[in-house]
């Protein structure tokens, strides 16, 4: 039997693909969790060979449960599932280890072929994401230009992002004035808005 972990946040949604998954032979559910900060001890009490992840969860997103899930547990495989086909999303979730990235309107079939296959040690991507990833390049925001630009989305002053992030005033406005003119955005507002849209946050 495949084990699997369910990550989902929409109660609906992750009983439906428990069931939908249930329907296959060799493939059994053996834990579900709400939240992305629940994952990786999720996967340390019910061992699951595979970790089926919502990209948007609270607590962690799905990409960052990705991640601490790789390097916590790295012999664990990542499917990651997302509503929303952003590319800039489908490089993150490659970088943080996922072996496979599909929309969730694919076919329940597609979803427990990718489950087997990553198994095998494939990678499995959904074709449309992969050329619009292609056709949009990297990301052109640095880890840090990310950091910041993501902490400004609730509002905060660069007084309030500097001490969140332990960075003086003007680090943090040269941050966001180079996030503004990567996303080519009127402003912080309008790079974070460009940045999400694109999956770079």
């Amino acid at each position: 039997m495949i084990r699997v972990l369910l990550a989902e946040d929409q109660s609906m949604v992750r009983e439906a693909l428990a069931a939908l998954l249930g329907l296959e032979d060799e493939i059994e559910v053996v834990a579900q969790v709400a939240r992305g900060d629940k994952v990786v001890d999720a996967v340390r009490d019910h061992r699951p060979d595979v970790a089926l992840l919502d990209i948007e969860m609270p607590g962690l997103s799905g990409i960052e449960a990705a991640a601490a899930l790789h390097r916590a547990l790295p012999g664990v495989r990542i499917v990651i599932l997302t509503t929303f086909g952003r590319p800039g999303y489908l490089r993150r979730a490659m970088e943080c280890g996922a072996d496979a990235f599909l929309v969730k309107d694919a076919p329940a079939a597609q979803l427990a072929d990718a489950i087997r296959r990553v198994l095998r040690g494939e990678r499995v991507i959904d074709p449309t994401l992969a050329a619009a990833a292609l056709v949009e390049g990297a990301s052109p925001l640095t880890a840090r230009e990310r950091e910041v630009l993501g902490a400004s989305a609730d509002g905060s002053t660069n007084a309030e992002l500097a001490r969140a992030l332990g960075l003086s005033q003007g680090t943090v406005r040269n941050y966001l004035s180079t996030a503004i003119q990567k996303t080519a955005a009127r402003n912080r507002a309008d790079a974070v808005r460009i940045a999400r849209e694109k999956g770079w946050l």
